[in-house]
């Protein structure tokens, strides 16, 4: 067993985990952060996309003993004092919501380059979420709320919030 210590939607941490722990089994089954969803385990879906300091990685594919001392961010930090943010809102006014099970997954990549880039282009947008699959939706939508987030005037949040340890010292 290891003892590591990470940031969690800007919550500290601390778990004991075994070598073989996934990134995504500390989220979903001790931390009960479920809105992360396992889709291949295999890191081909996105499904279980998350950000790792402030990046957009397949958390099946992480293990855990590699966030020690680092920042992870899952959908449920994304809403701010139970308002949804603008990508959230974005993605439920364009339909881009159909069965939900890739949409954890579509927002925090959408976040990932919203923060890296807020004026994002439609070729970007595609680029950024190229590794998140959907059967839904066709894509298209997904895209126009990532665009219409980054037109909303929420949009400077994504970068105040860039700090992904949530301005807790490290």
């Amino acid at each position: 067993m290891h003892t590591i210590t990470f940031h969690v939607n800007g919550a500290s941490q601390t778990v004991h985990v075994a070598a073989t722990t996934t990134l995504l089994e500390l989220l979903r089954d001790r931390l009960q952060l479920t809105g992360t969803k396992e889709g291949c385990g295999i890191g081909e879906c996105g499904a279980c996309t998350v950000l790792l300091d402030g990046a957009p990685v397949t958390s099946c594919l992480v293990l855990a003993v590699e966030v020690d001392g680092r920042s992870v961010e899952t959908i449920e930090g994304e809403a701010k004092d139970g308002q949804l943010s603008a990508l959230q809102q974005a993605f439920i006014d364009a339909g881009a919501v159909q069965c939900g099970f890739c949409t954890p997954g579509m927002i925090m990549s959408a976040r990932g380059l919203l923060q890296r880039n807020p004026n994002p282009s439609d070729e970007e947008i595609v680029e950024a979420i190229a590794g998140n699959l959907c059967r839904c939706t066709g894509y298209e939508a997904v895209v126009d709320a990532i665009a219409a987030a980054a037109r909303s005037s929420e949009a400077p949040r994504l970068l105040e919030d860039d700090d992904p340890a949530g301005g807790a010292d490290a």
